[in-house]
C-alpha cells in the first residue's frame, strides 16, 4: 500500500464513488440538554469528480436513504422515522449536491451545497479535511476526507420537540452532522 503525497496529487484528478462499507454519515445533537446522542444513516451513496488542477470543477452528490437511520435505540429510531421528524414515509431521501468547491489550504476543500430534508433544500456549506489517499491492496486509488458543519433542524422542518420541566427541551434545534469517507477512484 503507498500513500500518496501533495506532490503527486495530480493522478487524484478523476471520478470518484464513495465507498459505504469505509465511510459514515453521521450526526450528533444534545439530548435533554445534558447529554448527547449519535447516531447514523447506514444506507447512503455518493459519487463525485475532483479534480486537483482547478477545484471549481468538482462536484458531488449523496444520497442518504432515510430509514437507514440508526441511534442503536429502535424506539428513538422508530420517532426519529416518524413525521415528528423526519416523515420518512413521504421524505425516503436525503440529498446534498454541491454548488461549488474551493481550496481553503493545502488539505482543507470548502464544499457549499444544497442540503435537502424533508423536500425543503438549503445550503450548507462544510469544510472537508484531505486525510490522505492510498491504493489499497486490490489496486484501488482511495481518497480520504473528513468533515463536520453545524446546522439548524429546524431550517428543514424537523420541529418536534418538548420541554423540560426545569427548562430547555427534550432535543436541540443544532445538529452536528459528521462526514468521514473513504472514496475509490473509478477505473
Amino acid at each position: 500500500m503507498s500513500t500518496t503525497t501533495a506532490a503527486t496529487t495530480q493522478n487524484l484528478t478523476g471520478e470518484y464513488t464513495v465507498d459505504p462499507s469505509h465511510s459514515r454519515i453521521g450526526f450528533v445533537a444534545r439530548h435533554a440538554m445534558v447529554t448527547k446522542v449519535r447516531g447514523s444513516f447506514n444506507d447512503f451513496a455518493g459519487t463525485g469528480f475532483f479534480d486537483t488542477a482547478d477545484p471549481a470543477k468538482s462536484h458531488l452528490e449523496v444520497v442518504i436513504q432515510a430509514a437507514s437511520i440508526d441511534t442503536r435505540n429502535a424506539d428513538r429510531d422508530g420517532h426519529l422515522r416518524s413525521n415528528d421528524f423526519f416523515d420518512m414515509e413521504a421524505y425516503p431521501e436525503v440529498r446534498f449536491a454541491s454548488t461549488s468547491i474551493e481550496p481553503v489550504d493545502a488539505a482543507t476543500y470548502r464544499v457549499t451545497g444544497d442540503l435537502t430534508i424533508k423536500g425543503v433544500a438549503k445550503p450548507v456549506t462544510i469544510d472537508f479535511d484531505y486525510a490522505g489517499s492510498a491504493v489499497d491492496p486490490f489496486g484501488n486509488l482511495r481518497v480520504g476526507l473528513e468533515g463536520s458543519v453545524v446546522v439548524n433542524r429546524k431550517d428543514w422542518g424537523v420541529n418536534w420537540n418538548a420541554a423540560l420541566e426545569a427548562g430547555g427541551v427534550l432535543v436541540s434545534e443544532k445538529v452536528t452532522l459528521e462526514f468521514e469517507v473513504s472514496a475509490i477512484k473509478n477505473a
